[in-house]
């Protein structure tokens, strides 16, 4: 499938203090407040005023949008002004659990983690671009890393759809959620790397922050590609 799809470690902690609560803050006219916040993480200017443009966008969502392609994708968004995420071509957990449904055990739905009833339904799952997936409590990281180690059929299962080297990256970004004690959420198109050309890649997010062994591996496979068409061309002219 062709989603960029990033994994990005926070809380529902962090969502409530980086998201719901500066949220808020916008739709009271208190956007000072989100620059002070920005200000007390270190955030660069160019990049709070991102973080900013997102919650204004955010703020102005109407109550019969999907939450997923709204307050859950601007999440995805927002945490990644804040630390490091990851990034898979075309590999999710929303993927997953359509063809193996007894994968739904890892996931928390957003109706448990938002702070406050929000009325925007719910598809608790990539359905089209610009969207977030999944959520893994910090309890399911931690358990599907165990799972990784000592159950083979789960290995199997993951390693079927994040092939090619991109397992590993899986498993950093799970390691990185556990080693912080938070959750991950998946989305798409947060980030979408260019694998002809890397410096026109692009980020609604702070690009710097996309951990970059899942976009060489990207780039590799689109180089292989390339090459093995050049390569019939030849032969063929």
């Amino acid at each position: 499938m062709g989603y960029d799809v990033s994994f990005h470690p926070i809380s529902p902690e962090e969502m409530r203090e980086w998201y719901f609560t500066p949220l808020s803050w916008v739709q009271q006219g208190q956007e000072e407040k989100v620059l002070a916040l920005a200000a007390q993480h270190g955030m660069e200017d160019f990049y709070a005023e991102k973080y900013l443009d997102t919650l204004r966008v955010g703020a102005g969502t109407e109550s019969d949008e999907l939450f997923d392609k709204s307050h859950g994708f601007y999440i995805a968004v927002i945490q990644g002004f804040f630390r490091d995420y990851y990034y898979t071509r075309g590999s999710a957990f929303s993927f997953l659990v359509e063809e193996k449904p007894e994968y739904a055990r890892y996931f928390t739905p957003w109706a448990q983690v938002t702070p406050t009833a929000f009325p925007n339904p719910a598809e608790n799952q990539i359905i089209e671009n610009y969207c977030s997936g999944v959520y893994l409590s910090p309890k399911q990281v931690t358990q599907l890393l165990r799972d990784l180690e000592q159950d083979p059929k789960v290995l199997e299962d993951l390693e079927g759809l994040w092939s090619n080297g991109q397992l590993a990256v899986l498993k950093k970004a799970l390691t990185a959620a556990a080693e912080l004690g938070v959750g991950l959420l998946e989305a798409t198109e947060v980030v979408e790397p260019n694998p002809i050309r890397p410096n026109e890649s692009t980020s609604y997010s702070n690009l710097y922050h996309c951990d970059r062994d899942g976009v060489y591996l990207y780039i590799d496979t689109v180089s292989a590609q390339l090459a093995d068409v050049t390569g019939k061309s030849e032969e063929q002219a």
